[in-house]
């Protein structure tokens, strides 16, 4: 399991024109779920996420967590995360779980999330969105649950 996390003062996804979810400062994550993963790797992904000293103290230093600010988590399936691109011009996705597990996987994350976070609020899977975000910093991570 894929994840880009990006620290944002608000980020918002639409689809069809319509936006379907809004959040203030926290994080933004693109989650990308690959055939092989389970539970264990959304678990340890949400812990990380959750965890993650990326919000500055009262000494501008990076030593605050997603926790420990109380801030907002939107997260969003984005499969494209699992492209290989080693060969030709065309992005292979053959690591990307089939949608049916990728869903399911995907809801469990928000569900766990939603026991932990405040405010939770997410993407609508398998749709095209537009996704909207006020980087803070920028601090973006590039997370994997195998590494």
């Amino acid at each position: 399991m894929k994840a880009v996390i990006q620290r944002v003062d608000s980020a918002s996804v639409s689809v069809g024109g319509a936006e379907i979810a809004r959040i203030g400062a926290g994080l933004l994550v693109l989650l990308g779920v690959e055939k092989d993963d389970d539970e264990k790797d959304a678990d340890f992904l949400l812990d990380k996420i959750i965890h993650l000293r990326i919000f500055e103290d009262g000494e501008g230093k990076m030593n605050r967590s997603l926790a420990d600010t109380a801030g907002e988590l939107l997260v969003v399936s984005q499969f494209t995360l699992l492209a290989d691109c080693r060969k030709g011009r065309r992005p292979s996705f053959t690591d990307a779980a089939d949608p049916v597990k990728a869903d399911g996987l995907y809801r469990y994350m928000l569900s766990r999330a939603r026991e932990k976070i405040r405010h939770v609020a997410a993407g609508q899977f398998q749709a095209m969105m537009k996704v909207g975000l006020v980087n803070d910093g920028p601090v973006t991570i590039l997370l994997d649950s195998r590494r």
